[in-house]
C-alpha cells in the first residue's frame, strides 16, 4: 500500500508542473535552468544510487532527457498545460517507431492500432479551435514544442531501456542519467537566461517548488514506489499526472484547454493504458 501511495504522490507532484511554470514571470530558459539545477542537487543529496560512478554511455540519454525538460517548459509557457502534457504523453507513438531501429524490437500488429489511436489524439490536440489565452499566448508553437518533447522523451525511454539491458545490475543508471540531464539543462540554459533578474519572493518560491518537489521529490517517490509495484499497475497509477495537470492550471490560472484537446488527451491516455495492459497480457 505504501508503494502505491508513493507512486500516486509522484504523479501528483509531477502534475503540478504546468501550473507552476505558468505561475512565474521568468522566461522558459530561466525556469528550466533553475528548476533542473535545484533538482540535480536534491536528487544527488537524497539518492545515493544517483552518485554511483557515472559512465559516458549515460550522456546521450541524458541529453535527450535534458531536451525534454527544456522543450516541455517552453511548450507550457506557450500553450495550455493540458495540450503540453497530452502531447508529451504521446511518447509511446515514437517509442514504437524507434524500437525496431534502436532496440531491434519488432513492431506488432497491436502496436499499429496504438499508433493510429495516438496519432488521432495528437491530431485532435492540433485542431485549430484553441484561441490564445493570457496563460497560453502562442498555442500553435507551443503544441509543436510539446510534440517535439514527446519525441525526445521517447528517445529517453528507449535509451534508459538500452542502458538497463547492458547494465541490468546497475540500479542507479536511470537516476544518474536524470542527474546528468538536469545538470546539462542548467549549463545549456544559462547563456539564454542572461541577464538574470533578481527574482521576487514569489518567483523564488515557484522555482523551489519545481526543483525540490515537482522534480526531485517526485523522482524519490517514483523510484521507491517502483521497487514493489508491478509495471502495469505503476503505469496506470502514473496516469494521474496527465489527468491532474490541466486541472491545476484551471484551478489556479483559470486556463481551459479546448474540447478537441481534451478529447485528444483522453484518446492518447486510453491508448497508452490499453497498450500497457496488452503487453502485460502477452
Amino acid at each position: 500500500m505504501t508503494a502505491r501511495l508513493l507512486l500516486l504522490a509522484a504523479a501528483a507532484l509531477f502534475s503540478t508542473g504546468g501550473a507552476a511554470v505558468k505561475g512565474t514571470f521568468l522566461n522558459a530558459w530561466q525556469v528550466a535552468g533553475a528548476r533542473s539545477l535545484i533538482a540535480a542537487v536534491v536528487i544527488l543529496a537524497l539518492l545515493p544510487e544517483a552518485r554511483r560512478p557515472w559512465r559516458w554511455s549515460y550522456v546521450p540519454v541524458a541529453c535527450a532527457y535534458a531536451a525534454t525538460m527544456l522543450l516541455f517548459v517552453s511548450a507550457t509557457k506557450l500553450t495550455t498545460a493540458g495540450n503540453a502534457i497530452f502531447l508529451q504523453s504521446a511518447a509511446p507513438f515514437f517509442v514504437v517507431l524507434l524500437s525496431p531501429v534502436l532496440l531491434r524490437e519488432p513492431v506488432r500488429r497491436s502496436d499499429l492500432a496504438v499508433l493510429l489511436a495516438i496519432a488521432g489524439g495528437m491530431a485532435l490536440c492540433f485542431a485549430p479551435n484553441d484561441s490564445a489565452q493570457h496563460t497560453a499566448p502562442d498555442p500553435i508553437r507551443g503544441n509543436l514544442l510539446a510534440a517535439a518533447s514527446a519525441l525526445t522523451w521517447a528517445l529517453t525511454l528507449v535509451g534508459l531501456r538500452s542502458l538497463g539491458r547492458h547494465a541490468p545490475r546497475n540500479s542507479g543508471a536511470a537516476l544518474a542519467t536524470v542527474s546528468i540531464g538536469n545538470l546539462i539543462v542548467g549549463v545549456v540554459a544559462l547563456p539564454f537566461a542572461l541577464p538574470l533578474p533578481l527574482p521576487a519572493w514569489h518567483d523564488t518560491a515557484v522555482l523551489l517548488w519545481l526543483g525540490v518537489f515537482q522534480v526531485a521529490l517526485a523522482y524519490v517517490c517514483l523510484t521507491r514506489g517502483l521497487r514493489s509495484v508491478p509495471a502495469v499497475e505503476a503505469t496506470l497509477l502514473m496516469m494521474l499526472e496527465p489527468a491532474l495537470n490541466p486541472v491545476w492550471a484551471w484551478a489556479i490560472h483559470g486556463e481551459t484547454p479546448g474540447r478537441n484537446a481534451i478529447a485528444g488527451g483522453a484518446l492518447i491516455m486510453a491508448a497508452v493504458v490499453a497498450r500497457t495492459w496488452w503487453q502485460n497480457r502477452r
